[in-house]
């Protein structure tokens, strides 16, 4: 003969969840869902688990519920023996934000994709200028990535403009200038887009950190206004013009660039009567103008005179 005992086990309907754990990775970095958000969104859906019977919670639909969010990549959710109910997400990651002059107002995630504006505050760079979502979604999400790649530019560019012929300018956080790398080069291959356009950007980085690391260290971070990457064999600067009301020569007043590392770039000379001196086989204009003219020729002179430095 043969016994049996029946070992009888608790009755998972009267069982109640005694606990909620809500698992957000990269919280800290991201910021876009917190716990307080994910609790409210269970709660309108009426499927917040604290205090229901373990045979009532549903982890498939707290799952796709969590998932219908904009800013969550991935969700899981299962319930343990002692009655708690963990739910661990992870979020989509934000690499740009797009503010057009069309007014279009959104993110764009690591996978390339919109995510809509929220609330919520995060430091990242910020593109503005004539951008469709076509040319967001293939160029300045590449872009944006291969600066947030590097901490030099991520700490550094905050904004990224892009110019009517799509020409592309950097405004960084230190100094008192704008850097501009030029069009992006064009690919109709996504992936290998993707590639073209970092390795164009690396460049072009690689050479502006060379520039400032042996430029501007010596110059000022503020003597330039606008830092041209666009040649390759070149680097255009123009130099941030001050006026000077006590100038002791004519010849520092017509001075608006200089050249690092170059043969400087000749203006026109000037006469110690403070007037453009003749060309060789002419007359001095001295001679036939009246002191109203040479006033004249002076503002012309500064008109002439080339601002940029090239490098």
């Amino acid at each position: 003969m043969f016994a049996f005992t029946a070992f009888n086990k608790p009755d998972e309907k009267t069982k109640l969840c005694t606990k909620v754990n809500i698992n957000i990775q990269d919280e800290a970095t991201n910021g876009f869902i917190d716990t307080h958000e994910i609790k409210n969104r269970l709660r309108k859906g009426n499927i917040y688990p604290l205090k229901m019977p373990l045979d009532d919670v549903n982890s498939r639909k707290i799952e796709e519920t969590l998932k219908s969010s904009p800013f969550v990549k991935t969700a899981e959710c299962y319930k343990t023996q002692d009655g708690q109910v963990c739910i661990t997400l992870t979020q989509r990651m934000p690499v740009v934000r797009i503010k057009s002059d069309r007014g279009d107002d959104y993110y764009l995630d690591d996978n390339d994709c919109i995510m809509p504006n929220s609330h919520y505050t995060s430091d990242l760079i910020i593109a503005t200028g004539h951008i469709t979502k076509w040319f967001a979604t293939n160029y300045i999400s590449p872009l944006s990535k291969t600066l947030m790649e590097n901490d030099l530019w991520k700490n550094q560019i905050e904004q990224i403009n892009v110019m009517p012929d799509l020409g592309i300018e950097l405004v960084p956080r230190v100094g008192n200038h704008i850097v501009y790398i030029g069009q992006l080069p064009y690919c109709k291959y996504k992936k290998l887009k993707n590639k073209i356009v970092s390795d164009f950007v690396n460049k072009k980085m690689n050479r502006l950190e060379k520039f400032y690391k042996y430029g501007l260290s010596q110059a000022g971070w503020n003597k330039y206004s606008y830092i041209n990457l666009e040649f390759d064999n070149q680097i255009i600067c123009k130099k941030v013009f001050k006026e000077k009301k006590d100038d002791k020569s004519i010849e520092s007043a017509l001075a608006v660039s200089d050249n690092i590392g170059g043969i400087p770039v000749k203006s026109q000379e000037v006469s110690k009567t403070g007037n453009l001196s003749p060309e060789k086989g002419n007359k001095p204009e001295a001679n036939k103008t009246t002191s109203s003219k040479k006033e004249l020729s002076g503002n012309t002179a500064n008109k002439k005179v080339n601002n940029k430095t090239r490098i």
